[in-house]
């Protein structure tokens, strides 16, 4: 009995996120409500990739026209972790072999190399959501002072990361977070339990923001720069998580009446703080969810995905893991943030998110800086996404 009790009390509080960065689109209100308790029924359990369909290249339409020469650095990226697989490694040995790739060769090279196959949702659907995150530009220091007063932690020293496939294959990628009472394992701190003065953190700092919303947003983007008082740029990405569920801060603010839907985006959120400075550390407690960073060696090209390798503005995605391989190349088609303008390119499937989950659910990396977080920010749209594999790889029956 006490191994049941153990089991369903493990699988209540495995909700961590998983990844370098943390959909935007919880910010819009699109997430359940910190208040309101979800009524949708739990997805029935299913094999890893099962939900792919054979395709056809004939139902990839965009993809003659894209520039995928682009995304051809990502692929090389994926093939440092993918090429040590046997089932991708034919294909990534053929892709480092190529000189001088263009768009005809490389769309040589995939017809010869990849099966195409449809992804779908459990319920049999083609579409969904498609939506955007990128690296928010933060101005901090690495000493605390009165212009840089907000932390940026690295992760804690009593916190505990149990990866329950250890124990249970069938919940492969489920983590439970926590820290030891005596010999108890219970759930980590909340956000309202960190942000005190003083801090049970305190001493872990990586660096100091000025600017405290900043550092919620950069949670929830998982990854961003911080701009030092020199002037030198550091990125930091994110290394763990408090394990507690997001709660919305933009539905909160929305079911108080603060703002309206139209209202609670980023900027809208960010405007709310600035002009309600005594509501606003309230209002980030009513999100337990906590984020924590390392900073990342110099010169990589971007942040670090969940593949474990720099990932490609405009050409990485984050999918859910459990219906795409991670590191495949994947043919998007959506269309342009807030727009009907087609957007049909060759992506690869490089991170992972939290509120990435499901057969067809893609989050759009597009860089770094104010304009790409205007685009991640707008970017709420409906797409397909079609998945390669290399010839002869094993699905699921």
């Amino acid at each position: 009995m006490k191994r049941i009790i153990f089991f369903i009390g493990i699988i209540y509080i495995a909700t961590a996120c998983s990844k370098s960065a943390i959909n935007p689109e919880l910010v819009a209100c699109n997430c359940p409500s910190a208040v309101k308790k979800s009524t949708e029924k739990p997805p029935v359990d299913i094999s890893p990739y099962s939900l792919l369909k054979p395709a056809s290249w004939q139902d990839l339409e965009g993809l003659l026209e894209d520039d995928v020469v682009e995304a051809w650095p990502a692929w090389l990226q994926s093939c440092t972790r993918l090429g040590e697989k046997e089932a991708w490694k034919t294909a990534c040995d053929a892709a480092s072999a190529m000189n001088q790739p263009n768009s005809a060769r490389i769309i040589d090279y995939l017809s010869n190399h990849f099966d195409v196959f449809h992804a779908q949702n459990q319920d049999g659907s083609t579409t969904g959501m498609v939506t955007g995150y990128y690296q928010p530009l933060l101005k901090g220091s690495r000493k605390q002072s009165k212009q840089y007063p907000h932390p940026l932690y690295g992760v804690p020293a009593d916190l505990i990361t149990v990866e329950l496939a250890d124990a249970y294959p069938q919940l492969k990628y489920k983590r439970v977070r926590g820290r030891l009472t005596g010999k108890k394992l219970i759930p980590y701190r909340t956000r309202a339990e960190i942000d005190v003065n003083p801090s049970p953190l305190a001493g872990n700092e990586i660096f100091w923001i000025d600017n405290n919303i900043d550092v919620f947003f950069l949670q929830i983007q998982g990854s961003g720069v911080v701009q030092l008082e020199n002037g030198e740029q550091v990125q930091v990405g994110y290394a763990n998580h408090n394990g507690r569920p997001y709660h919305s801060i933009g539905r909160l603010l929305v079911e108080q009446g603060a703002l309206t839907l139209e209202k609670a985006s980023m900027k809208g959120i960010k405007n709310w703080a600035l002009n309600n400075p005594d509501k606003l550390q309230p209002l980030l407690n009513s999100n337990p969810s906590y984020v924590f960073f390392r900073e990342l060696p110099t010169g990589l090209s971007g942040p670090i995905g969940a593949l474990g390798v720099p990932i490609k503005a405009e050409r990485s995605i984050a999918v859910d893991r459990k219906f795409i391989p991670l590191g495949a190349p994947i043919f998007l088609s959506t269309t342009e943030p807030n727009s009907t303008n087609p957007l049909r390119r060759l992506m690869l499937a490089q991170d992972t998110g939290g509120a990435i989950k499901g057969g067809v659910r893609a989050d759009l990396f597009w860089g770094a800086g104010d304009k790409a977080g205007a685009k991640a920010g707008s970017m709420k749209q409906q797409g397909e996404v079609w998945v390669l594999l290399p010839k002869g790889f094993m699905l699921p029956q």
